[in-house]
């Protein structure tokens, strides 16, 4: 189109966020990926428009909406279901939902597959879900069915009342055996997608006590007062104690390879809260799964 006659002389964020309604930001990102062009030459945010002149503006493909595979997850077993919850024992290699980048199995797909019914507020693709286990943890997790009970398990999750039990296989022996760890977790500086302890994360709080000793490694419970994005696994790298075969988090290869490990030992083993529906107290419980178990009986074994 030609530059009208109104923003003759603007600056081209400011003169093409007015045209095209979009922020100045979103116009200057254009401007330094080539995607404005003045007279058919590439101009930069800064440049002056001139009435007349022939404006180029190429937008980007709407983002499309992610969709959860409509696919049976194996191994994914259905611990409980009612008209409110259903509780699922995810398996590894599982996502809660879909998410940008992720092609694989989700929870949300495998219970739609399984002929379950979600149909509740928030993100299409996040129907159903309160909280999260990553893709390389196993164990017990709840989706929300009802309305009812995604508002009020969300407030429960918010409101640190449902108590999240983990089992980790971590590296060494912990002083003390049982203990709390406080400290803020955040991005990773050198990563995008990892994180660490920091002065400027959030506030996160771990409380631990040690089920078994074996020479290279001891089995913990963990009780989780808050719920960052992979605290555990940060927590406890961040003592020099990676969880086994966690290899993003310092876990020794060595150690990972002789127990048969291709990712974390971490499972969601207990999940304890009040039903939505009328109050009373329900907890459920996952088994480990044949990897997590292995390693296990090959640490006994000696």
């Amino acid at each position: 189109m030609p530059v009208p006659d109104g923003i003759d002389g603007m600056r081209l964020d400011a003169g093409v966020s007015r045209i095209l309604g979009l922020s100045r930001t979103v116009i200057a990102a254009l401007a330094d990926d080539g995607d404005v062009s003045i007279d058919g030459v590439a101009a930069g945010k800064s440049h002056r428009l001139s009435a007349g002149s022939w404006l180029e503006v190429t937008l980007p493909e709407p983002a499309r909406e992610l969709e959860n595979p409509v696919l049976a997850v194996e191994d994914m077993d259905v611990l409980y279901a009612d008209d409110d919850i259903v509780v699922v024992d995810k398996p590894v290699g599982v996502a809660a939902h879909a998410s940008v980048g992720w092609t694989g199995p989700t929870v949300i797909g495998g219970l739609a597959a399984a002929g379950f019914r979600i149909s509740t507020s928030g993100a299409h693709e996040r129907q159903g879900i309160v909280h999260r286990l990553d893709v390389g943890t196993s164990g017990v997790m709840v989706v929300a069915v009802s309305e009812r009970a995604y508002t009020l398990l969300k407030r429960a999750f918010k409101e640190r009342t449902v108590d999240k039990r983990y089992h980790a296989l971590v590296q060494g022996h912990l002083d003390p055996s049982s203990g709390t760890i406080d400290a803020a977790i955040g991005r990773h500086p050198g990563s995008e997608w990892k994180f660490a302890v920091t002065t400027a994360g959030k506030p996160s709080v771990t409380h631990y006590d040690t089920l078994e000793m074996f020479a290279a490694a001891s089995l913990l419970d963990v009780h989780l007062e808050t719920g960052r994005t992979h605290q555990i696994r940060v927590h406890f790298s961040a003592l020099h104690h990676p969880c086994c075969g966690d290899l993003t988090y310092g876990a020794d290869p060595v150690l990972a390879r002789r127990l048969g490990l291709q990712r974390q030992w971490l499972h969601a083993r207990a999940l304890s809260f009040a039903h939505p529906a009328d109050g009373r107290a329900v907890e459920f419980t996952s088994p480990y799964p044949d990897d997590l178990r292995g390693a296990l009986d090959l640490l006994r074994a000696g």
